[in-house]
């Protein structure tokens, strides 16, 4: 008798998943997105002189009933509109056909791209026009993200929509010194409508927003995104969106580099990365900052380009951190006043009045609050830009100094209040205790993880909380709430537009819109570069609350006129070489 003895051995379980491929196709790097938008059946032989990698080819597909004397048309368009197609998705273009019997290949002679192959194909479902990686397996498509260098370091992640609600890390890397790498879908596969105007626009959100499958973000998701807009990464802030000096208050993150004059200015805080990563890029649209005093018109100003803070209150804040809530607001750092408008519409919803298709009556008495004279270059500018907007609105400039008219008007309950001592606390207070809860909770956590420790904090932060901790938040939210209804009524419910160089956050109203837009440059000798560089002007003006598509179109306006330039990216707002 043969006994057998037969031993089962546990299996080696795995689970392995895609998180997409990079490639470089004629010296561009590439991220082919592991989520397939469609599936396509094609000619037998329609794949056999396609160049592969990874078993995906770089494939076209063309507008429906595109023709070929058509073709040389559209890829002018297409490189004309587009920063992802290029030549190599060239090799083979695909026309949709309802069916393949008696369809065939045929070369095509592209103006500018050489012989391409045009093949038919047919889908379940309509599959958006530009460029595509095409898996020969099993006939999926996936789509293409150009693949560009953060060497601003103005991101904390890059990020990949799942088409699910929710994000995740795209992980791709070109070369780069120390630098996050960002993938930008094409252009082509989006197409704006009535119900999703922002459809293809390009957004970076500060990191204290929210994203669905992404750590470490606290925030909103919906707006923007259900209106079209393509979330490409989230952004650096000065940590915990307190006030920090470039570099020596960032530890635990570098500060971002702002791109203007020698490429070593401080880019201002606390959406640093949003200023930066908009004066830097234009492969992106707008970027997505908070405003508690001075969060985005800070960086908007010192980059140069156009950045609001809303009036308090336009949209929820839920799941965004705060620093102080009666203060918080959400807003946009943009190059071009005209999607500002459009963003500004989706964003605050019936809380915004548009008046893109109108034509409004503007205030014509302009205050000028904290300006300059004109003994220098900046305030030459800037009071030329006075005088101009004046003439343009038909108005005239005066000069407000608000403490003098608070101690001239103020009456009871508050006569007895020194204007700089109970105002120039208000705000330092209210942001250093509203902080609080959040705080508590986040030594409590760190705490109970690491047996009792306290977590590492910047000095900055930490300086503010301890100062804080000795004053009165309810008498500072009265203090607060106090002056905003006094500069409503004396000054904001008149026919006038306050203005400054920039308002200092101790004065300014916590409900009131608020704008920061560039006037110009001016040359500075720079100790690094040996040489005058250039650094941009800017000016704010604020308008009643409610009044935020006042701004935005006088915006447009004055851009329309030529009193205003849409700032360019690079080392000036004209353009230029970034130096560093």
């Amino acid at each position: 008798m043969r006994l057998s003895l037969l031993v089962f051995l546990p299996v080696c379980a795995a689970s392995i998943t895609s998180t997409g491929s990079t490639i470089v196709l004629n010296n561009v790097p590439y991220y082919i997105s592991p989520h397939s938008v469609g599936s396509i059946a094609l000619e037998i032989h329609a794949l056999d002189s396609i160049d592969c990698v990874f078993g995906f080819a770089p494939v076209s597909v063309l507008p429906p009933g595109t023709q070929p004397d058509d073709i040389s048309r559209v890829f002018t368009s297409w490189n004309a509109t587009d920063d992802v197609f290029q030549p190599g998705f060239s090799q083979l273009m695909l026309n949709e056909t309802q069916s393949l019997n008696n369809s065939t290949t045929q070369k095509v002679e592209v103006t500018g791209q050489g012989t391409s192959t045009v093949a038919s194909y047919m889908a379940e479902s309509r599959v958006s026009e530009g460029p595509y990686f095409l898996d020969k397996t099993t006939g999926n498509l996936h789509q293409a993200y150009r693949l560009y260098d953060d060497f601003a370091g103005a991101f904390t992640e890059a990020l990949l929509d799942n088409n699910d609600g929710t994000f995740q890390v795209l992980s791709a890397k070109v070369a780069g010194s120390a630098t996050s790498s960002i993938g930008v879908p094409s252009r082509l596969y989006y197409k704006p409508s009535k119900e999703k105007p922002l459809a293809g626009v390009r957004i970076a959100v500060k990191d204290i927003f929210s994203l669905a499958g992404v750590k470490r973000s606290n925030g909103n998701r919906a707006w923007l995104i259900e209106a079209g807009a393509v979330i490409v990464g989230t952004q650096k802030l000065s940590q915990f969106a307190t006030s920090e000096v470039a570099t020596v208050d960032w530890v635990d993150y570098h500060s971002p580099f702002n791109p203007r004059g020698d490429g070593y200015q401080d880019p201002s805080e606390s959406s640093s990365g949003a200023g930066a990563s908009v004066a830097s890029y234009d492969w992106l649209d707008v970027a997505v900052g908070t405003d508690t005093g001075g969060s985005i018109r800070s960086p908007a100003g010192v980059s140069g380009v156009f950045g609001n803070r809303a009036s308090h209150g336009l949209v929820s804040l839920d799941h965004v951190m705060p620093l102080s809530e009666p203060l918080d607001t959400v807003g946009f750092l943009v190059r071009d006043p005209a999607l500002w408008e459009k963003l500004q519409t989706v964003m605050y919803g019936s809380n915004y009045t548009s008046l893109a298709s109108l034509q409004p009556k503007y205030p014509v008495n302009i205050m000028t609050v904290a300006y300059p004279d004109s003994s220098t270059e900046a305030g030459r500018l800037l009071n030329n830009f006075a005088v101009t907007l004046a003439k343009f609105l038909g108005g005239n400039v005066s000069t407000l100094d608000v403490a003098s008219a608070w101690t001239r008007s103020k009456t009871d309950p508050f006569a007895n209040l020194n204007f700089t001592e109970s105002f120039n606390i208000t705000y330092p207070v209210l942001t250093g205790k509203g902080q609080n809860n959040l705080t508590n909770q986040f030594f409590a956590d760190y705490a109970s993880l690491h047996d009792g420790r306290r977590p590492f904090v910047n000095p900055s932060p930490l300086a503010r909380w301890a100062w804080a901790a000795n004053y009165s938040w309810d008498e500072a939210l009265h203090n607060k709430t106090m002056f905003a209804d006094w500069f409503m009524v004396k000054f904001c419910l008149q026919p006038a537009t306050p203005f400054n160089a920039p308002l200092p956050s101790s004065y300014i109203p916590a409900r009131q819109a608020h704008s920061l837009r560039e006037t110009g440059e001016v040359s500075k000798f720079s100790n690094l570069t040996n040489h005058d560089e250039k650094l941009p002007v800017a000016v704010g003006i604020l308008a009643a609350k409610g009044c935020d598509g006042l701004l935005a179109r006088l915006a447009m306006d004055l851009v329309d006129e030529g009193i205003l330039k849409i700032p360019q990216v690079g080392s000036s707002i004209s353009g230029g070489p970034i130096l560093f």
